[in-house]
């Protein structure tokens, strides 16, 4: 092991301010309710206490009686931060832990600590901790979330409480000695007990360090990886019980073992286990081969967690965090578990580290015990288990004569066997890899190391890393320097350094770790580099005697690490003499420490340090041995930003060993007691690193003037070897804290005459300045050379002058740029680079003006100097390079230094993409840009510079170059808040690409790039789209509620929560979903008019009341299905309410008395169970209701089961709605199975239908499995004939076809296929209802393969299209094949159909299966199978109503054939139907009737086919046709000729049009549709049956469907849907489901998609009309289309749609790109289609200004020339809301008492501020106020700096960049850049030019004698020089001179690099005539 660097000083430094400390908590738990009940249990008698049984109670009895009066506590402490960016508030937090209490408190310096969660458990508290759980994502692809959490650990559990109010409890399975913290969760330690030994029959050890992810998941055993064991048997269970984990951290993922018998720590990787390791783990615990890991058999050790609650009861003492020596496996001679105990009972037990603090903290419990578990030596306890019989340990693998594993019951002293069953092993979670490990001592000299109490990792100021462990029984502190691989992917551990510690602890923010050494001082390190002793003033009285520490204890010195040097021997030896600023305590040699400790607490009366704790920041607390503590804090490196930046760069330049130096000496001047304020930071800063470069300070007038609170101490200079009679004088002075004064300096304080620095501090300070030395050789003019850092002057130079680049770039940061060119300018004078001293000159003219001393560097020493190749004589200005870009000129790479310069390099890179047009400049390009600079860098310019010739190549428009930088800016962390501060020139194109990409926006950016855009509503519409916990719904942040109605009635009718607001402005002209409302509602009586004519009784018209009321109440029991469409997913739920549902009334009330109508009078007979299904119907109503993105758990679905046995066919409904809005996956197991064993019939088809509907296309295996028990067929045959109603098989198997949707699964298409022509049973079974049975496995069949045509896969042999071409046509039935042929043997006694299939019965399923499996496929040969028959005979054979499902399903299957026009529908009628429908003479073989009723079946069908293709497009034409078709049928009702197709014929095509009316305008509420709907509502008598009304209203429902906001897909899987749910045969009564399953109605909600885009306005948070603009992609039936849509409207389906875009003037434009994809419109429209809106300035909303001729913009429109004169300020609040623009306009743009503004001002504010307000651009108004400023400034000749010139040049220049391009592309500067008005830019330009051509015209001579390289004062001429963009010409004039005309000029200054266009302006001095500037050479004044 190296030893400690020790630096060369007897230095200190003094702590912060002084302050005791007591733990928050404390105080609170003795203030907390619960202390009371404490104390009563105190109070109980012994034999309370002694009545659990056995030791086990004994010893937990013992516990609570505890010898300690102060129940036992702890504490941990760790920074805590609130806030993001520059708003954090740091604080610290604490989490205290005392008897069964937990108190996590925070509280910062500056504010009081206020509790913020406190906890109360049922058994003491063992440790609490904080850990970070990951929460486990469904996606891979998310990011990880953590939760914070709080961990507190009882003898049986652990309780995890996080910081959103969660709650878990873990059972512990196992007694666990400690727990600790990592990155993926908890690590568990097992206790190792005595009675763990025979545990395992096979002799192997249990492992013994678990982990737990997640406080939901299963505790498993952790894997280690050794290293250096070979492969074969490297990865193994963690089973060594001699192995302590002593450490964990999160970041790097690490934890720190100790080995109790080799007594050395290792370091492991922490990491997720692979694959591999994992099987080869478990394939390692099967195999039967003899191996000596010591691994357990999972399936062993699975039983062994699952048995172990069981038979372990932890009763006994639990195992507390390590204190040295005594450990859980150190014995103490004693088999006694009450000694074991009582060993453990009053120790100090630590806590684990938070992820902030990496240190295990020490409870202060009385100090003697304390005390007393520190010193207790390791030596004295031998281990349980010996170092070899931990290798022994093989197992066998299980016999095969299956012998079962018998489990040892730890607790059991007669070891009676337990039997273990076979479980499934646990598979390991984590790995821990090893990745160092400490030497093991060698030979007995030296004493084996104590287990580390303390491990802590730190960085020292060089950026270093060490992992530090302190060792209690050497007294030593050890650290390991680690560094990361250049992968970053693993740690490489490298030396070990040893320092002499009696205990440490790290202070993170400063780098730095404070020691305690063994003498009692307190010393500050760096990584292992020692800065200094730390003074704490006031700690101890200064007059205390030291006489009683005079005899010190003989302290071996081979235990401690001393110093080899002698002169450092003697120097330590010194020091030790001194008096320390603490009082200091020997401790005594750790062999005899227990008979020493008792004397000193005896002796020792006074307090002194006894250990540290708690470091958070840079603050730590003291503990004394008196049991006080006190905290302190370490002052920082620098607090001023320039010292910390400047420091960075030093780093950054410096070999390390030089920086280090060099910064601990900085450390040590600037935080010397009685040091400088922080305002004297910069002056010492500049001395002290001048005099480190061989400056003498005192000799620069400049430096000298420097003003200091504490003069220089010898301190600054690098001492030699000093003298020891010198140090106590210094040490005393600085405990006495006085100041040195001004004559010490003089006197040979410092050493020996020839010191290097000696002469710094030395010689007459009445001496002259240096200005007026006259000899420049003069000794005190020169250069030290032997200081440390002259060697390095350049490179620091070179670094300071980036730095100096770098502030100029920072508004924030430019007064450091002015102090530190005083700097700058020194060193550049004396390394005689002139071109920077004039660039300097030129920023600062006054200031630099002032200097003039430079120092004489010798020729050899310049050779002793390093020259960087990196430093060239051009200085590199970041201005000018910026300036070069928008001039279009080749640019060098600039210099930057990584990680300092980062404004610099952002800046660059901005440019070289935007300006230079490099798109790559940011990604591949960045070396042409940016030249980084390193340490040692031989060549740095030569190479970019031949690639430079092919990087302008711009080809890229400028908006997706703005676009590229917006993005870029914010990926990189760029916000507003860094461009305010960014020089208003430099900001300017960063400003013009933002107002680019505000006027066209991508859609999907990240809610950051819209802030910095300064969208507002693209920032809310990104932050709703960023996934969040809660609910999202319109009604987060908008106030889009639902109305509250007064009238309870209302209330009820279930629709109150369609929401008006949206409604009102989509149907603002009239009431029609009042209407609708009034139309659907079943909740209120109905009214029953029967007029009692004279004849009638009123026995009789009693009836006729009845009578009419059974019919009204068929309408009102169909109502709920349509309700649940109208009101489709526009609730959400409050978890803690129940779901209203409505009444379904079936009463009535007959005027004019309103007399109550009831059917249950018994005067007429009414169906038995009439109501169970409209029930059913009405609970599905009320849970389509519920939004998919509602938060519905299963306790809230169990909650809802009503207590009514009547109510259970609602509830049903209510699961079935659930499981179609997606919430029925959430519904536990055990409640489905709970439900499914009541066996309610209606129960079990809504759940069936809803968990398969839920699980659409998964082939959930589970959801299969609880279908196939309701499917005989899908059961073996062998199994129990099951019970199952009809209805409830027919809801399992089209459960099947939903589940295995478009799977093509092959089993299950086979077995459906065979159910369609299911025969009926011999003992009655299958033989009622087969109609359903058969169609619900026809739909499942077709849902299985849906859309696979041919192409399906491994079905070849069952001939799937035959198969139901037979069952659709007839013909003999085909042998069952398969399991089931034994079940159809016997045919049936009662129905009589032979072997020929019933096509009745087969028919309608193979039909639609067909027409499913076929879907869009266009096959023509299937589709012409589906003809209807051309000839009467064919005719006569089929049913009319199968005609309809033929023509619909040959239709869909032609998908692309459809049209929406009547020609194309008549079209599909054969030939013979159409030549006779309307003739009246027919010849004998003509039937009428079927000719009518198949013309109109077919006819139906056709419609259907229209509907479905256009379902939810509001095709116009599609609807012209549809309707067209319906009237005719009602005119057909009426008509003479209704009696030839029959009432019920006609009904039923006129129902399924209307249908497809509804489909085609769903969602849109077309009034045309509502009022057929509303006339066939009325009508209640004739034919108008349940199932005619349920068509009715479904179609109403889909004509509003979800309140406006949902519409119809055509996917195919909404196809299938919504052929389940529009079946064309409707049942004729309420309990009807012989054809059709009633409860299938409401699958078509899967066809359902949101299609509704709602603007709301983002200021007002109110929906609002908007412009949109769609377009349409082209297809084959028409080309690329846009349309313009007033929203809210319901957008077109998306795979449709190119682009949809928000059109302006009025709003500004946003446009939603769908070429990338929909997934982001789809997002925007599943959340209730709100689309954010931003109102433009000036403009009124569509709502208030319809026309837009109110808006304030409109009369100044076209005459913008008097729009500034016409704009009073006073009109400001019309245009914006931003207060900051209304304050301005208040203040500056009139006159107040406050404010008195001269007319011109005030004129020219209001024209800014009204450009800027109308452009839509506040941002602006700073520039332009800026240059206007900059302007007068130039005319009033008052210039100190010229920085705002830079600025304006760079505006300028932009703005003509951008002019020359318009011209290039033919289009107008304006609209090319609309930033800057194109009339005020001009005039500045103008004035400014004015102004220096005039200063130019009278000072000439000036410019001459500059040119001459004379020392010029002017700074006007500086301006001259910037503005114009002159370069240096200092000593160029002899280039010039000799030119006589201006040709040979121009060629002269083309080399030098001068644009024509200032040359123009020179040419007068150049030539030396006397002309002005004005008329030269025939040129214009002013050339642009």
């Amino acid at each position: 092991m190296s030893e400690v660097v020790y630096e060369e000083t007897a230095t200190m430094i003094a702590a912060g301010e002084l302050q005791s400390f007591v733990p928050f908590g404390r105080e609170h738990c003795r203030n907390h309710p619960n202390a009371f009940s404490l104390q009563l249990r105190q109070l109980q008698p012994a034999s309370e206490l002694w009545s659990s049984d056995g030791a086990a109670g004994l010893v937990g009895s013992l516990q609570e009686v505890t010898l300690q009066e102060r129940e036992r506590e702890s504490w941990q402490l760790r920074k805590g931060c609130v806030g993001d960016g520059e708003e954090e508030v740091e604080f610290e937090e604490e989490l205290y832990s005392s008897g069964n209490m937990v108190i996590w408190t925070q509280g910062s310096r500056s504010q009081a600590s206020n509790v913020y969660k406190a906890f109360t458990v049922d058994n003491t508290v063992q440790q609490a901790l904080w850990c970070n759980f990951t929460v486990p994502q469904k996606k891979n692809d998310e990011e990880e979330e953590f939760e914070q959490t709080v961990c507190i650990v009882q003898t049986t559990s652990i309780n995890v409480h996080t910081v959103t109010g969660k709650e878990f409890v873990a059972a512990l399975p196992f007694r666990v000695t400690s727990l600790w913290a990592t990155k993926f969760g908890l690590l568990l330690e097992r206790k190792n007990l005595a009675s763990d030994a025979p545990l395992c029959p096979t002799g192997e050890t249990l492992p013994t360090l678990f982990s737990m992810l997640h406080p939901i998941d299963e505790i498993a055993p952790v894997v280690c990886k050794p290293s250096g064991v070979f492969e074969g048997s490297s990865v193994q269970y963690l089973s060594d019980s001699s192995m302590r984990i002593v450490f964990s951290c999160c970041q790097p993922s690490i934890v720190v073992s100790y080995d109790t018998v080799q007594g050395t720590h290792s370091i492991w990787a922490l990491r997720k286990v692979t694959q591999n390791e994992r099987s080869a783990v478990l394939r390692c615990t099967v195999e039967s081969t003899g191996t000596t890991l010591g691994i357990m058999a999972p399936s062993l050790f699975a039983s062994y967690l699952h048995n172990i609650s069981r038979l372990d009861s932890p009763g006994g003492i639990y195992g507390m965090g390590h204190v040295p020596g005594t450990g859980a496996s150190c014995g103490v001679g004693t088999d006694s578990p009450l000694n074991f105990g009582a060993l453990h009972g009053h120790q100090c037990w630590n806590m684990t580290p938070s992820p902030g603090s990496h240190s295990r903290a020490h409870s202060p419990s009385i100090s003697n015990m304390a005390a007393l578990s520190r010193s207790y030596s390791p030596g004295m306890a031998t281990p349980f288990f010996s170092g070899v019989s931990r290798f022994n340990a093989s197992f066998q693998s299980p016999s095969p004569r299956g012998h079962q594993y018998m489990l040892h019951s730890p607790n059991n002293t007669t070891n009676e066997l337990l039997p273990v069953p076979q479980l499934e092993p646990i598979m390991p979670d984590l790995c821990m890899e090893q990745l160092w490990s400490e030497t093991v001592t060698a030979g007995s000299s030296r004493e084996m190391s104590s287990q580390a109490s303390k491990v802590f990792l730190i960085t020292d100021f060089c950026e270093n890393h060490y992992l530090c462990f302190l060792v209690e029984s050497h007294q030593q502190l050890r650290c390991v320097k680690f560094i990361e691989s250049n992968d970053a992917s693993q740690l490489i551990f490298a030396s070990v350094t040893t320092i002499p510690a009696k205990d440490a602890e790290p202070l993170e923010d400063i780098n730095a770790m404070l020691v305690l050494e063994a003498s009692g001082s307190l010393v500050l390190y760096t990584g292992v580099t020692r800065v200094s002793k730390v003074f704490v003033a006031g700690l101890f009285s200064p007059t205390y005697s030291l006489s009683n520490h005079t005899t010190q204890p003989s302290t071996s010195m081979d235990s401690v690490s001393t110093p080899t040097c002698p002169g450092r021997h003697i120097y330590r030896l010194d020091e030790a003499a001194m008096p320390s600023p603490l009082s200091e305590l020997r401790e005594p040699n750790t062999k005899h420490q227990e008979a020493s400790w008792l004397d000193h607490t005896v002796q020792q009366d006074t307090p002194y340090l006894h250990a540290l704790r708690d470091p958070v920041c840079n603050r730590v607390t003291l503990e004394l041995s008196n049991g006080t503590m006190v905290r302190i804090s370490i002052p920082e490196i620098a607090t001023s930003e320039l010292v910390r930046k400047c420091l960075l760069a030093f780093r950054f330049i410096l070999p390390k060993d030089t920086a280090m130096k060099v910064l601990v000496k900085w450390y040590n001047i600037y935080n010397a007691p009685g040091g400088p304020s922080s305002h004297a930071e910069w002056n010492l800063f500049v001395t002290c690193f001048m005099t480190l470069m061989g400056y003498n300070t005192e000799r620069l007038t400049w430096t000298r003037n420097l003003y200091f609170e504490v003069p220089l101490s010898p301190v600054i200079a690098a001492k030699k070897a000093r003298p020891s009679e010198g140090g106590s004088d210094e040490d005393w002075d600085y405990i006495l804290g006085s100041n040195y004064h001004r004559q010490m300096v003089s006197q040979p304080a410092c050493g020996p005459e020839d010191s290097p620095f000696s002469t710094t501090f030395k010689g007459d300070f009445g001496a002259e300045p240096l200005s007026t030395v006259s000899s420049p050789s003069s000794p005190s003019q020169r250069l030290e050379s032997s200081a440390p850092l002259f060697p390095h002057i350049p490179a620091l130079f070179y670094v300071l002058h980036l730095l100096y680049q770098e502030l100029q770039l920072d508004q924030l940061q430019r007064a450091g740029a002015r102090s530190l060119v005083c700097v700058l300018q020194q060193l550049a004078r004396d390394l005689q680079l002139d071109e920077y001293v004039d660039l300097y000159w030129r920023d600062y003219p006054q200031l630099i003006s002032s200097f003039s001393e430079s120092c004489l560097i010798d020729q050899a020493q310049i050779g002793q100097m390093q020259h960087p190749s990196f430093l060239r004589v051009e200085p590199p200005v970041v201005f000018d390079w910026l300036s070069s870009c928008v001039r279009g000129e080749k640019v060098q790479p600039f210099p930057f230094l990584m990680g300092i310069c980062e404004r610099t390099r952002l800046l660059a890179l901005s440019y070289a993409l935007y300006v230079v047009g490099d798109e790559y400049a940011t990604s591949i390009n960045v070396s042409k840009y940016l030249a980084k600079l390193s340490v040692g860098q031989k060549s740095s310019w030569g190479e970019p510079a031949h690639r430079r010739q092919s990087c302008v190549e711009v080809d890229s428009s400028g908006e997706s170059l703005a676009e590229k930088l917006v993005v870029w800016l914010t990926s990189e962390g760029f916000t507003l808040k860094d461009l305010e501060s960014v020089p208003f020139g430099v900001a300017l194109p960063i400003r013009e690409a933002i107002y680019r990409c505000r006027e066209q926006p991508c859609s999907d950016w990240s809610e950051e790039v819209c802030l910095l855009i300064g969208r507002q509503e693209l920032t809310k519409q990104a932050h709703k789209m960023t996934p969040t916990k809660g609910k999202t719904s319109v009604g987060s942040g908008l106030t889009l509620e639902p109305p509250t109605t007064t009238e309870a009635d209302e209330e009820e009718d279930g629709m109150s929560d369609i929401i008006q607001e949206v409604t009102g402005l989509i149907w603002s002209q009239d009431l029609r979903v009042q209407e609708v409302r009034r139309l659907l509602q079943s909740s209120r009586p109905v009214r029953v008019s029967v007029v009692q004519l004279p004849e009638v009784s009123d026995h009789e018209y009693i009836e006729e009341k009845e009578n009419k009321l059974l019919q009204l109440c068929q309408r009102t029991m169909s109502l709920p299905v349509g309700r649940g469409f109208f009101t489709l997913f526009s609730y959400h739920p409050v978890p803690t309410e129940l779901l209203p549902v409505p009444k379904l009334n079936l009463t009535g009330r007959a005027p004019p008395r309103n007399i109550m109508v009831d059917l249950n009078s018994g005067n007429i007979d009414v169906p038995p169970n009439m109501t169970s299904w409209s029930s059913f119907h009405n609970g599905v109503a009320a849970g389509l209701k519920i939004a998919p993105a509602s938060q519905v758990d299963s306790a809230w679905i169990a909650y809802n089961k009503p207590k009514s046995p009547e109510l259970a066919n609602e509830y049903a409904g209510f699961l079935m709605a659930l499981g179609l809005n997606g919430h029925l996956t959430k519904l536990a197991t055990l409640n489905i199975h709970d439900y499914l064993t009541k066996g309610h019939e209606m129960t079990s088809i809504g759940l069936l239908l809803g968990v398969s509907s839920a699980k659409l296309g998964t082939m959930d295996m589970s959801i299969t499995r609880l279908l196939s028990i309701h499917i005989p067929a899908l059961l073996p045959p062998t199994s129990t004939e099951l019970d199952v109603p009809h209805n409830v098989q027919v809801a399992a198997v089209v459960g099947i076809g939903l589940v295995y949707q478009g799977t093509g699964h092959r089993h299950n298409a086979e077995v459906l296929l065979a159910e369609i022509g299911r025969p009926p049973g011999p003992e009655m079974e299958y033989c009622t209802d087969r109609e359903s049975y058969s169609l619900a496995a026809g739909l499942a069949l077709g849902m299985v393969c849906l859309g696979h045509g041919s192409n399906l896969i491994g079905m070849t042999d069952l001939n799937v299209p035959e198969q139901l071409y037979q069952y659709m046509v007839g013909g003999h039935r085909r042998a069952q094949a398969g399991a089931n042929r034994e079940k159809h043997k016997s045919p049936s006694y009662q129905i009589k159909e032979g072997d020929t299939i019933n096509v009745d019965v087969t028919c309608p399923g193979a039909t639609l299966a067909l027409a499913m499996i076929y879907l869009k496929t266009n096959n023509r040969s299937i589709a012409d199978w589906l003809k209807a028959p051309d000839t009467m005979f064919l005719l006569d054979f089929i049913k009319p109503e199968f005609l309809l499902l033929r023509t619909l399903a040959r239709c869909i299957i032609m998908w692309d054939e459809i049209l929406p026009n009547a020609e194309w529908v008549t079209r599909n009628v054969p030939q013979i139907i159409q030549e006779n429908i309307g003739n009246t003479a027919l010849s004998e073989d003509m039937n009428m009737e079927t000719l009518a009723q198949a013309h109109d079946y077919i006819i139906a069908g056709a419609c259907m086919a229209v509907g479905f293709k256009f379902a939810g497009s509001a095709n116009s034409e599609a609807f012209d046709c549809l309707y067209k078709f319906a009237r005719s049928f009602m005119k057909c009702l009426t008509s003479v000729t209704a009696a030839v197709t029959g009432h019920y014929n006609l009904q039923t095509c006129l129902s399924m049009v209307l249908l497809a009316l509804s489909m085609v305008m769903s969602g849109s509420g077309n009034l045309k549709v509502l009022q057929l709907c509303r006339f066939l509502h009325k009508r209640t008598s004739g034919e108008m049956n349940y199932g005619f009304h349920m068509a009715h209203h479904m179609a109403l429902g889909l004509l509003f469907l979800g309140g406006g906001r949902y519409t119809l897909s055509t996917s195919n899987s909404a196809i299938a849907a919504l052929l389940c749910a529009l079946y064309p045969h409707f049942p004729a009564h309420s309990t009807d489901n012989r054809y059709h399953l009633q409860a299938l109605r409401h699958l078509g909600v899967l066809a359902a998609e949101p299609r509704l885009l709602v603007p709301v306005d983002v200021d007002t948070l109110k929906p609002c009309y908007a412009l949109l603009e769609v377009t349409y992609k082209g297809t084959q039936w028409y080309e690329e289309t846009t349309v313009e849509l007033m929203a809210p409207a319901i957008l077109p389906e998306l795979h449709l749609l190119k682009q949809v875009k928000v059109k302006g003037p009025r709003y500004w434009e946003l446009s939603i790109v769908l070429n990338k994809g929909t997934q982001h419109l789809k997002s925007i429209l599943s959340r209730d289609g709100v689309l954010y809106v931003k109102l433009r300035a000036g403009h009124l909303p569509y709502k208030d200004d319809p026309q837009g001729w109110k808006s304030l913009l409109s009369s100044t429109v076209n005459k913008r020339s008097s729009e500034v004169r016409a704009f009073k300020p006073e009109a400001i609040s019309t245009l914006t809301s931003d207060p900051s623009l209304v304050s301005f306009a208040d203040f500056f743009c009139k006159n107040s008492d406050r404010v008195k503004q001269r007319e011109d001002t005030q004129t020219l504010f209001s024209a800014m501020l009204f450009e800027c307000v109308t452009q839509e651009n506040p941002d602006m108004l700073p520039t332009y106020i800026a240059i206007d400023q900059v302007v007068r400034a130039l005319h009033r000749a008052h210039f100190s700096q010229t920085f705002a010139l830079w600025q304006m040049r760079l505006v300028l220049e932009l703005c003509e960049r951008r002019v020359q391009q318009g011209q290039a592309s033919g289009t107008s500067a304006q609209s090319r850049s609309a930033l800057l008005s194109s009339e005020f830019l001009p005039v500045m330009k103008n004035t400014a030019d004015v102004a220096l051509d005039n200063w130019l015209q009278d000072n000439m001579s000036v410019l001459r004698a500059y040119m001459r390289g004379e020392d010029t004062r002017s700074s006007m001429l500086a301006c001259f020089l910037v503005y114009h963009s002159i370069p240096c010409l200092r000593n160029k004039h002899s280039q010039i001179e000799g030119s006589r005309s201006f040709g040979d000029l121009l060629l002269s200054c083309s080399r030098l690099g001068i644009p024509l266009r200032d040359l123009l302006r020179l040419t007068p001095v150049l030539l030396g005539t006397g002309s002005g500037p004005h008329t030269l050479l025939g040129f214009p004044q002013h050339v642009y």
